[in-house]
Parts: structure tokens; C-alpha cells; sequence
């Protein structure tokens, strides 16, 4: 069994078709296009030369920070699962998502730690909606601090600021969901009165949803979780730096911060698993803007990419061996998951 902890059911992932379909356009049609503009000699030879010092430095951070979000993600938790269980399901969870539809990872991560804690998978969910909400709001952060210093960027800045207006919007809802939780919950309770297996399910899903949305009516544990992510995209825009340092010598922090920044907005368009085409379209681009030259910005990008994979990879995949779990094996326990709970899994 250990040895197919890579395997993936692909005749499971093919019935839903309908559903990636959309995301596989996009990524084909991304790819198609960075090919059609790149000079793929000179994106190997920038690759062959780049400067590897500064690529093992991403490396080495790109792990460190790999620890630092299951701290951010163990604070959400209230400490209640081990920082050991946390941090490796953090590497399952990106690795999941690099190979699955859907970002069933984010399903796949709030399942396997309910396997390893008292906490219930309900419970967990919300904490990874709060932590997704608060990214893309950092992201977006991020992104604008940059544009001032980027020519040509107008249309990206018009994103961030949507993005980001959406997201407090989002975070504002979720912290009255929180605050009026038992009110919410009366709400429910009368309206589903005439259906009881209804109201049975739903309870239940909302007693555990509102019981993982209380950490941000804890105002001390949201200070924390703010501490440890900001910590988090610190570290994120030091590894971008030393990745594009390693193309482009002339390398500033913002060039960082504006190409992390539109990574992180590019992984958020329906894609391939692992934003495949989205990823290289947005972070490649942004550095096109920055510098001008298409073929050795894909050579960052691609560079990007594959410190992902070897991240999650690495983590990830000593994760599922110790637990003697397969992909294959949490995809169909994701969709056995999500027929018993009568709530779709991505």
C-alpha cells in the first residue's frame, strides 16, 4: 500500500469531467499561449545559468515557511491538534491540491486531521475558509503596496482592489456568523421545523461551522493568527525574491511582492490541479512587466513551480507514508465523505 502513495484513480477524476473541464481550458489555452511567445532555447539556457546559491536559499525558506503555515493553521485550531499532526497534514493538503480537481487538498487536509485529532471535520473546515479568506486578503495587500512601482500594471491594480473589497466584505460576514451564532442557528431551527431529517443535518453542520468560526470573536488567538501569517507571506515575498534574484540580478523586493502577489491571484482562477498554465501565465507575466523578457520570466515561473512541487512533494509525501494513506485512497474517501454529508467536496 505504501507503495502507491502516488497513485491516483484516474477513471474516478474522468467521470466528473463536466466539472474540470472549464479549468482545462483556461491551462491549455494559458500554456498554448506563454509557448507561442517564448523562446523555450533561451527559457533552458536561463535555467542552466541561473544563480543556484540564491535558488537553494528559496528552497531552504520555501520549507521553513511550510512550518510556520501549519503554525498559522495550528492557531486557527486553538492548539487542539499537535504541531506534528498540523505540519503534516499541511504538506498532504498542498499536495493533494497539486494533483486533484477541485482543491480538494483544503477537503483533503480538514479530513485527514479529523482522523488524528478530537476535532471534527466540520469543525476543522471553517478554520481553512477563514485562513483562504485571509490569503487572498493579504494577497491583495501585497499587490497593491507593489503597483506604484510597476509601469503598465493599471488593470492588475483594478483586481487587487475588487479582490479586496470582496474579501472584507467576506471576513465581515463570516465574523457576524460568529458573534450571532445562536441567533443564526433559531433562524434555522424555525425555518426547518417541517422537515426534520433537515434540520437534524443542517444542525449539526451549523453547530460545527459556528463552533470553528469562534476563533474570530477571540480577540488575543486573532492576534496570534495575524502574527504568524503576516510571518508567512514575509517569508513568501524573501523566497520570490531569491527565485527571480536568481534570472534577474537587478532584482528588488517589490518586483517580489508584485509577482507573489499575482501568483497568488492566478492560483485562484479555475485551473488544471496545482493552478498548471495559471501560475506560469500570472507570476511570468508580472515579471514580463517588470523586465520585458517573456522567455526567461518562464524560466522563473517554471523555476516557481517546481519549489512547489518539491515542497509538497517532499512534506507531503512522508505525510501519506507514515499514515499509510494514497491519493487514490482520500479521493474516494473525499466523495464517500461528501455523499454523507450531503454537501458537495469542492
Amino acid at each position: 500500500m505504501r507503495n502507491k502513495t502516488i497513485a491516483l484513480s484516474g477513471e474516478n477524476i474522468m467521470k466528473d469531467w463536466k466539472r474540470w473541464l472549464p479549468g482545462a481550458v483556461i491551462s491549455i489555452g494559458l500554456i498554448a499561449a506563454i509557448l507561442y511567445f517564448v523562446d523555450l532555447n533561451e527559457t533552458l539556457n536561463a535555467i542552466r545559468h541561473a544563480n543556484y546559491v540564491m535558488l537553494g536559499s528559496a528552497l531552504t525558506i520555501g520549507f521553513v515557511w511550510m512550518g510556520v503555515r501549519a503554525q498559522v493553521w495550528r492557531t486557527l485550531l486553538r492548539d487542539r491538534a499537535s504541531f506534528n499532526d498540523v505540519f503534516w497534514t499541511v504538506g498532504e493538503g498542498y499536495l493533494l491540491n497539486n494533483i486533484l480537481p477541485f482543491r480538494l487538498g483544503e477537503f483533503g487536509r480538514a479530513f485527514l486531521l479529523s482522523r488524528k485529532s478530537d476535532m471534527k471535520f466540520l469543525e476543522i473546515l471553517p478554520t481553512i475558509v477563514i485562513e483562504r479568506v485571509m490569503d487572498l486578503g493579504y494577497s491583495a495587500v501585497i499587490l497593491l503596496a507593489a503597483l506604484p512601482f510597476v509601469v503598465g500594471a493599471e488593470g492588475a491594480g483594478r483586481i487587487g482592489t475588487i479582490v479586496g473589497v470582496i474579501v472584507l466584505i467576506g471576513f465581515v460576514l463570516l465574523y457576524v456568523l460568529a458573534r450571532s451564532n445562536k441567533w443564526a442557528l433559531n433562524i434555522f431551527h424555525k425555518l426547518s421545523s417541517r422537515w426534520p431529517s433537515l434540520q437534524k443535518m443542517g444542525g449539526s453542520f451549523l453547530e460545527s461551522f459556528f463552533a470553528g468560526l469562534s476563533v474570530l470573536t477571540d480577540g488575543w488567538l486573532f492576534l496570534r493568527f495575524i502574527f504568524w501569517m503576516t510571518l508567512n507571506w514575509a517569508l513568501a515575498i524573501v523566497a520570490y525574491y531569491f527565485i527571480i534574484r536568481a534570472f534577474f540580478p537587478d532584482t528588488q523586493v517589490i518586483w517580489a511582492m508584485f509577482g507573489l502577489g499575482a501568483a497568488a491571484f492566478g492560483g485562484a482562477i479555475p485551473s488544471l490541479p496545482g493552478a498548471v498554465g495559471t501560475f506560469e501565465g500570472a507570476f511570468g507575466g508580472a515579471l514580463v512587466l517588470l523586465t520585458g523578457n517573456e522567455s526567461v520570466s518562464f524560466a522563473a515561473a517554471l523555476t516557481g513551480r517546481l519549489y512547489n512541487y518539491i515542497n509538497s512533494g517532499v512534506i507531503g509525501g512522508i505525510g501519506l507514508i507514515r499514515e499509510g494513506q494514497t491519493i487514490s485512497g482520500i479521493y474516494e474517501q473525499l466523495k464517500n465523505l461528501r455523499t454523507r454529508q450531503g454537501e458537495p467536496a469542492g
